[in-house]
């Protein structure tokens, strides 16, 4: 295949996929006349250029990847693996998950080499712009009660019967893989309840509360990682996960602090805003009901937090992405710097397995830490600027150039 520079236009809101593959895709909106935000460029690159390949376990990578491979080898062959053409069909991926099963397991040496002869690595870039942003997430634990009282009064929701998702590339193609959330009056669709009224009522009385826990703005982070433990009073826990949202955006109150002058951009972290919040009770609520966006929770039996793919997540390996641009179930090789030690680089390879209502754009990734103190100052200390580059399965695809 060419080894020359080449590029994938993507417009997020008009995506074109032909019946021959993948038209390339417009450069302004047609709309606006405006060129998009966000622009997907691919560059080539060896292995022998990746910052840092040789020193990772690729062995373990591979079993991150054989988990996410249980997913994509249920899906049809035929069709394209996500939203790009170039990205292969899931014939091409199915076939390169069967040759992952046959690596010796644990055997690193196998497993880098598998690598290598199965994928091509890709240059990630915004245009031209080939830095992004990097987060991380974890799993927080909180306390909490089956029933309400004094202490705990705070509920998690589990997702209302009433709320309506709709698919809006089944209208038309140009639309394929946005949707809108919303709930029906009067044979209207209209926009789900958000923050402010859920927890001023809206859902009261319908029984759709799972349990209880004693803090507001732990439940507000929770929302934000979109999983985590619950820590009851006889000593036992159990785990809740994403289940759904109310469908409208996500607001960073980091962003709306730095607006009010209240924190400095770069002091804006978890830890800080935790403080903000337990100083200013009455501000901070209104603060965070200013985040519209609520999530709903269901009780997993699994022993990690569930990511988009509906697998568990692994700790250091999982990455959430912008599926819009990155399919799941791809490999990345992340080159950033370790938010617990400024010496120190974060180079590893990761599979992409999980989404997030705050992960825009091409080149933007959101780490899952795990669990613990040290997952969660990790977590919630990260945002750190960085690259990364796909791993697609190799073929010719220079019919879509």
């Amino acid at each position: 295949m060419s080894r020359s520079f080449f590029y994938i236009k993507f417009l997020l809101l008009f995506i074109v996929v032909g019946a021959a593959g993948c038209e390339m895709l417009h450069q302004v909106d047609p709309l606006t006349k405006k060129k998009p935000e966000y622009w997907l460029n691919l560059k080539p690159i060896t292995f022998e250029n990746l910052p840092g390949w040789n020193g990772d376990n690729h062995a373990e990578a591979l079993n991150v990847f054989l988990q996410s491979c249980s997913v994509i080898k249920k899906k049809e062959p035929n069709k394209f693996f996500g939203s790009h053409a170039f990205m292969g069909k899931i014939a091409e991926w199915t076939d390169v998950c069967e040759s992952a099963t046959r690596v010796r397991p644990g055997n690193n040496v196998d497993a880098k080499y598998f690598f290598e002869k199965q994928f091509s690595a890709f240059l990630v870039l915004n245009d031209q712009t080939d830095t992004g942003l990097f987060t991380g997430y974890y799993e927080p634990v909180l306390k909490g009660s089956w029933s309400p009282d004094v202490r705990y009064k705070i509920p998690l929701f589990s997702l209302p019967k009433d709320l309506v998702t709709v698919d809006l590339g089944g209208f038309n193609k140009k639309w394929t893989g946005q949707k809108i959330i919303g709930r029906l009056e009067e044979e209207k669709l209209m926009p789900y309840y958000d923050r402010n009224a859920i927890e001023n009522g809206a859902l009261s009385g319908r029984g759709l509360e799972i349990l209880w826990v004693d803090s507001q703005i732990d439940a507000f982070f929770l929302h934000i990682q979109g999983s985590g433990r619950i820590l009851l009073s006889d000593g036992s826990h159990i785990r809740v996960g994403y289940s759904g949202s109310n469908g409208h955006a996500y607001t960073s109150i980091g962003r709306i602090l730095v607006g009010m002058g209240e924190l400095k951009l770069r002091d804006v972290n978890m830890p800080n805003l935790k403080v903000w919040l337990r100083s200013n009770p009455i501000s901070g609520q209104a603060v965070m009901q200013r985040n519209r966006s609520f999530i709903f929770f269901r009780v997993i039996q699994e022993d990690s937090p569930i990511g988009a793919q509906n697998i568990p997540l692994t700790p250091m390996r999982s990455m959430a992405v912008d599926q819009s641009f990155i399919p799941l179930g791809v490999p990345i090789w992340l080159d950033t710097q370790d938010p617990l030690d400024s010496e120190k680089k974060l180079r590893r390879l990761f599979v992409a397995q999980d989404t997030g209502s705050a992960i825009k754009g091409p080149i933007r990734g959101d780490i899952f830490w795990g669990k613990g103190a040290r997952a969660e100052k990790a977590a919630g200390t990260m945002r750190t600027k960085g690259r990364y580059f796909l791993l697609l399965p190799i073929n010719e695809r220079a019919e879509f150039l």
